[in-house]
């Protein structure tokens, strides 16, 4: 019996497993979203989607993050008829039409209001002991930023006003807890977050809730957002999705989504300036836009904006593979071999710090 036979069998740890046997490893689900720019903020590809673990989306009241977060439910519950979820409530604001406009089945989800921090820790790990791999199970929270813990709310029946030292704590063990059965049992969960405005001379958006739910997550999203207008009227908005922490996105990226108050989630947003860029789509005059075949160079027939905006336009660019390529390098994570100096196409005078590359 070879050293690591004999490791493997004497492990305490049932799932232990050579790494290329592993189902850690092999069986990684990737659920799409409808939006192909939502998949490529998640995924850094366009037939990409969410994986299994901690997200989170995160940003100012107002910026549609219990919406994104029940758009990655919905895809889920599509995915999989038998699917449940889990909804974690502690705002207490989410419309039922949120629930219907996005045609989520409400028989499979299951509403349970929250009102502390040591609450929600207690309830979801007692529903995640009980759930197995392959249970198709998916969990939002909305949110932790408004969440109390309970000696704060203690306090304040007592008519004390003092400061809480035990919030950011009881969050880090919450996420400290439930992150290994997340990976585990193959369960995504999705959080909503706030963020607030760091003191200084160049301000930044800070992501609320104290480190725990920060180091915990796997993908991190800060929303950002601008009014869409026609003349003087308002008729949606404009989101930003900056990629703050992923394991698949390059880290800042901006990936634009817009919504508009007719007709939600526009699905063909964010690709226009990509494709624009790859010269898959020219702007002939003004105003006007026409697809490129970049293989022969065709130009197809120009059309205003408005008219762009559908499957027939976006489709063949979409399943375009050199349109995938450009994509996933530009906003996808590369790993690979490690790379030497000459390979960074770097000469000896600039190398600086990546001298000792090679040595």
């Amino acid at each position: 019996m070879s050293l690591l036979d004999k490791l493997k069998k004497n492990s305490t740890i049932k799932d232990t497993a050579i790494l290329d046997q592993s189902v850690f490893f092999t069986e990684k689900d990737m659920i799409p979203t409808e939006v192909p720019m939502i998949n490529v903020a998640l995924s850094g590809r366009l037939d990409g989607g969410f994986t299994p673990g901690l997200t989170m989306f995160a940003g100012p009241s107002k910026h549609f993050k219990t919406m994104f977060s029940l758009l990655v439910a919905q895809a889920y519950m599509e995915k999989y008829e038998d699917a449940v979820l889990l909804f974690y409530d502690s705002e207490f604001g989410t419309p039922i039409k949120y629930f219907e406009t996005l045609n989520i089945d409400k028989e499979r989800v299951l509403h349970t209001p929250i009102t502390d921090v040591e609450q929600l820790k207690f309830d979801i790990m007692k529903q995640l002991q009980e759930v197995q791999r392959g249970d198709k199970l998916i969990i939002v929270l909305d949110s932790i930023g408004n969440l109390a813990s309970k000696k704060e709310v203690d306090d304040a029946l007592d008519g004390k006003s003092v400061a809480d030292m035990s919030r950011a704590k009881q969050l880090k063990s919450l996420f400290r807890m439930i992150t290994p059965h997340l990976t585990l049992k193959d369960i995504p969960m999705v959080v909503v977050n706030h963020t607030y405005k760091e003191i200084g001379l160049y301000p930044k958006d800070i992501v609320g809730g104290g480190t725990g739910s920060y180091y915990s997550a796997d993908n991190i999203y800060i929303i950002g957002r601008q009014q869409e207008k026609e003349g003087t009227e308002i008729v949606g908005y404009n989101f930003i999705i900056n990629v703050e922490k992923s394991r698949f996105v390059r880290e800042k990226s901006k990936i634009p989504v817009t919504v508009s108050f007719d007709g939600g989630i526009e699905k063909y947003s964010g690709l226009l300036d990509v494709a624009l860029e790859s010269g898959h789509v020219v702007k002939p005059t003004n105003g006007w836009y026409a697809s490129v075949d970049v293989e022969t160079g065709e130009v197809g027939d120009k059309h205003r904006l408005a008219d762009i905006m559908n499957a027939e336009f976006w489709d063949p660019i979409l399943e375009n593979e050199k349109f995938k390529t450009f994509i996933e390098k530009k906003y996808g994570i590369a790993y690979g071999n490690i790379m030497g100096k000459n390979e960074l196409n770097v000469n000896e005078e600039e190398s600086g710090p990546l001298s000792h590359w090679n040595e």
